[in-house]
């Protein structure tokens, strides 16, 4: 079955139903639901990729720091910072890796548009977590080296930085675009 749905560029695009009822594209891709949920689930591993690469060197670092010999020095404060800071980062490690568990468990269970949605929410939070473990990082970083004051500035500029261009930045053009009125599977990208 196909039904028109005017397009963002004014074009008209197809809207493909499967044999299972769900919409296949609105953006003029013809594949099947199931077809896009590949696609998106393949998609969303590609980014998580990138992201699993920072949160496991930010581990691996945190993970040693108690081992060294400066870690003794730090006050109670600082310990604080560190520890909130690990938990953030296994956190985001749990959230950005949990896709991958979650498919293989559920694989050939016809569960795909529901693990690429599931999937798409584990990495937001899992963004937001190394967002708290990035800023908690430079935080404790500064602090040891030139002082709270100097690591609250620079961490909250960091921090300001990253809400921009994680959040703000796309959210902002996200508002902007016309909006399809058509469900889709989510977590990947939309072209």
């Amino acid at each position: 079955m196909t039904t028109s749905v005017m397009g963002i560029d004014g074009e008209v695009a197809a809207v493909i139903q499967d044999r299972v009822g769900g919409d296949a594209a609105v953006d003029g891709r013809r594949e099947t639901r199931a077809e896009r949920a590949d696609r998106n689930f393949n998609e969303l591993l590609q980014e998580l990729r990138v992201a699993q690469t920072g949160v496991q060197i930010l581990f691996a670092f945190l993970l040693t720091l108690p081992f060294t010999d400066g870690f003794g020095k730090i006050n109670s404060e600082q310990r604080v910072v560190y520890l909130v800071t690990l938990i953030a980062t296994a956190l985001a490690t749990s959230c950005l890796i949990a896709p991958v568990s979650q498919h293989r468990i559920l694989f050939r269970r016809r569960q795909k548009p529901e693990i690429v949605n599931r999937a798409g929410r584990l990495a937001l939070a899992g963004l937001a977590f190394l967002l708290v473990a990035v800023i908690g990082s430079v935080y404790l970083i500064f602090d040891v080296v030139v002082g709270v004051r100097a690591a609250g500035v620079v961490a909250g500029m960091i921090a300001a930085w990253f809400v921009l261009i994680w959040y703000v930045q796309p959210l902002l053009q996200r508002r902007a675009l016309p909006r399809t009125g058509v469900p889709r599977v989510s977590g990947g990208s939309d072209r």
